[in-house]
């Protein structure tokens, strides 16, 4: 038996270690994710084949495997088979694919070595067998070509071993062993003389670029793991794009103000006339629309392009306003027709180059300014003619930016001459001509909103500025006496509310087809307009009444339409309306004689009715909408309405009796309202134990609010109708107060009676 040691395998063996010294870490990330592959990909348990003797040679007869080949099925673990494989008899091949690539199960014929040289390792040497041998090492030759097995070799190296045995890679020995669980030769795995760890080719560890497969991009450490990597993004200055439109923007701001300053601050001045002022910041504005015109046609211009037109329009549009206002040149009317072609021009410029932004600079420009330029009532025109101007555009073009500050800027204007008009001397032309403005505002605001969602249902941002568009008209009624008030409000609350109305007729709604944000926009602003006419047309004593109405038409209306909307806002009316009668029927007015002969009369009995009236529509209303479904809401329902409605009959009871003008009216009224309270105690405690047996929560909430009402109510008897009754009032309340609590004792006796005692019923 030869037992000599092949220098050329030593120098192999060398070579290795050297690469795994250099390559720890690389090596240990790839036995990660090697783990990680043999954990996922379920196979059966490899035969155990049992140790070779160390010293022992191989017996007669027994086939060795062919050169290149190893004994135990398919080889693992390398992206090509660098020699034949034969499965020993008695063994199954085991059909496994190694690194995801499917490598079919052995069967015994020998697979050519692929063609062509190995990859130089990462430090530019060839493979570690190619260094053993001095020569350039094929695929299917570790050491530079294949040596047959023999006593003594390792088998898949196709070189002599060093020795059955003997310690290190030994061919019976633990770790990298022939026949040991790991990367043994056999063994799923990295079988010795495949490409991976074995011999010959330095694999995963030496020509292998860094983090990844041969062939492949390198990977990180997360992406080996599945970890998804963050990609990192630029600085917002070297983003493409970001700092040429600052710089744009600011330009135009830079540029506009120039004109300002060529146009009004000049004339300050003194520095030229007129006329070169005017002709200059034209012709400067013309050119700048066509030079813009000139670079947006050309690579990389858009942003410039979009830039210098919107300077040049907006600028164009200021010195027309400084024609009208400032030297007067023009008709008034001729004014608004030139700067609304200008600004209808340089919207279409935008719409012919997709770029909203150029809506967008032109009209922020043009409505910041021109107040710069003049602060009369024609300022509310110009910028009327921008949001007029601008409106078509949101027919074909989904801009919403566009929207906002194509309305917002008219808006303003308008609620600060309101304020001005409203608090100052206006004269009585000025006030009209402002309402006219917040008329034309309101009507362009609904309109194109109606004909907006009429093309785009979703276009939220038309609903939005609709709602902002009707503040101004909302709020001119304050410049005016109250019988113009009313009419403006009156008339704007019939008009919104119409409008969300159409959505309950049929015929209607498929001509109008106005959605649900734009409605809900319409009626809330319509319930301002109702609640300013309130105001209007009542006074103090009346103002309840009419909340109570108006909460009754909207819970109504949202009763039988289903409608949470409106039935939210007929349910706030109803409490704005319940703070205006305590406002005038406070406890401490029914509680005082004096001060309930002075405020109280028929005005507070009719706002109680009222106030009843919009309890029991309220309750109603949310049955309809199936928010009393559980017998807690319906309980809670019950209390707040028991309490709220026990109120407002007290205040009816001593109202009804102060409007008698009788002297003992307040405490006939006092009177009534304890029977009231003792009566409404009865049927709370009779229906209680009525609905003990089938609703039992519901009847324990009853029997609580009717045991404390009749506390409160006799209460009220000893402590406050015994010491201001007199007479036969007096012995009233307290019969029918007592003939009230024996009815109730009794039934409640019996009741429990009943309970305790079926077959005593009937």
């Amino acid at each position: 038996m030869n037992t000599a040691i092949d220098p050329r395998l030593i120098a192999r063996l060398s070579t290795e270690f050297t690469s795994l010294s250099e390559h720890m870490g690389i090596l240990g990330r790839d036995l990660d994710v090697l783990r990680g592959q043999l954990v996922l990909a379920p196979r059966p348990a490899p035969p155990v084949v049992p140790p070779t003797p160390p010293a022992a040679a191989p017996a007669a007869g027994v086939p060795m495997p062919a050169p290149g080949t190893v004994p135990g099925g398919p080889v693992r673990g390398g992206d090509e088979l660098s020699g034949a494989a034969t499965s020993p008899p008695g063994q199954v091949a085991e059909p496994v694919s190694a690194r995801g690539a499917d490598i079919p199960a052995d069967t015994g014929a020998p697979v050519p070595p692929p063609a062509g040289p190995m990859p130089p390792t990462a430090g530019g040497q060839a493979a570690a067998g190619e260094q053993g041998q001095g020569s350039t090492a094929s695929w299917g030759s570790p050491g530079g070509g294949a040596v047959p097995s023999g006593p003594g070799t390792i088998p898949g190296y196709g070189q002599p071993g060093p020795g059955a045995g003997q310690p290190g890679f030994g061919v019976a020995q633990p770790g990298y062993g022939v026949a040991q669980p790991g990367y043994g030769v056999g063994q799923p795995g990295y079988a010795a003389g495949q490409p991976g760890y074995g011999a010959g080719r330095a694999g995963w560890m030496g020509s292998q670029p860094q983090g990844g497969y041969r062939g492949m991009p390198p990977v990180s450490q997360q992406q080996r793991r599945g970890v998804p990597v963050r990609e990192r993004r630029a600085p917002w200055w070297q983003r493409e794009g970001v700092v040429s439109r600052v710089l744009a923007v600011a330009g135009v701001g830079v540029t506009l103000i120039g004109v300002v300053m060529l146009l009004v601050l000049a004339a300050q001045a003194g520095f030229f006339g007129p006329v070169p002022r005017v002709v200059v910041g034209a012709a400067f504005s013309g050119a700048l629309v066509a030079i813009g015109m000139r670079v947006h046609g050309k690579a990389g211009g858009q942003v410039g392009g979009v830039a210098l037109a919107a300077t040049g329009i907006a600028g164009g549009y200021l010195s027309v306003v400084a024609m009208t206002t400032l030297y007067g040149w023009v008709n008034p009317v001729v004014g608004y027709g030139i700067a609304l072609g200008i600004a209808a021009g340089g919207v279409a410029l935008a719409m012919r180059w997709g770029a909203q932004g150029l809506a967008v600079m032109v009209m922020i420009g043009a409505a910041l300014l021109s107040p710069v330029i003049t602060t009369e009532l024609a300022l509310l025109a110009f910028l009327i003619v921008l949001q007029i101007a601008a409106a078509p555009v949101q027919l074909v073009r989904d801009w919403p930016y566009l929207h906002v500050v194509r309305t917002i800027p008219a808006v303003l204007a308008t609620l600060v001459a309101i304020a001005a008009a409203g608090l100052g001397e206006a004269a009585r032309g000025e006030r009209y001509q402002v309402l006219a403005a917040a008329i034309v505002i309101a009507a362009v605001g609904l309109v194109g909103a109606v004909a907006v969602v009429r093309q785009r249902a979703g276009d939220i941002a038309a609903s939005l500025t609709c709602a902002v568009a009707t503040l101004p008209l909302l709020a001119a009624p304050a410049m005016f006496e109250r019988r113009t008030a009313v009419a403006i409000s009156a008339g704007f609350a019939i008009v919104l509310l119409g409008l969300a109305a159409s959505r309950w007729m049929p015929k209607l709604a498929e001509r109008v087809r106005i959605p649900g944000h734009l409605a809900i926009v319409t009626v809330v602003a319509g319930a301002f307009a109702v609640l300013e006419t309130c105001v209007g047309v009542t006074n103090a004593q009346t103002l309840p009444i009419g909340l109570f109405l108006v909460a009754l038409g909207f819970l109504g209306a949202g009763g039988q339409q289903r409608s949470r909307m409106a039935s939210a806002i007929g349910a706030a009316f109803g409490v704005i309306g319940m703070i205006a009668l305590l406002d005038k029927a406070g406890p401490a007015t029914l509680s005082d004689q004096f001060y309930a002969e002075e405020r109280l009369g028929i005005s507070t009995a009719l706002a109680a009715v009222a106030a009843l009236g919009a309890l029991a529509s309220a309750c109603w209303c949310a049955r309809r909408l199936g928010l009393i479904t559980r017998e807690s809401d319906a309980t809670a329902v019950a209390v707040v309405g028991g309490i709220a409605g026990l109120y407002a009959v007290t205040a009816l009871a001593v109202s009804i009796g102060v409007a008698t003008g009788r002297d003992d009216g307040f405490l006939a009224g006092h009177g009534i309202a304890t029977v009231i309270w003792m009566a409404a105690a009865t049927a709370a405690l009779l229906f209680g134990l009525r609905r003990l047996a089938r609703t039992p929560q519901a009847a324990k909430a009853a029997l609580a609010g009717g045991l404390l009402l009749t506390a409160a109510a006799l209460a009220k008897l000893f402590l406050f109708d015994l010491a201001t009754l007199d007479g036969l009032l007096r012995a009233a309340a307290f019969l029918v107060v007592g003939v009230l609590l024996l009815l109730v004792g009794t039934r409640y006796a019996r009741a429990f009676a009943e309970a305790a005692d079926p077959d005593s019923r009937g």
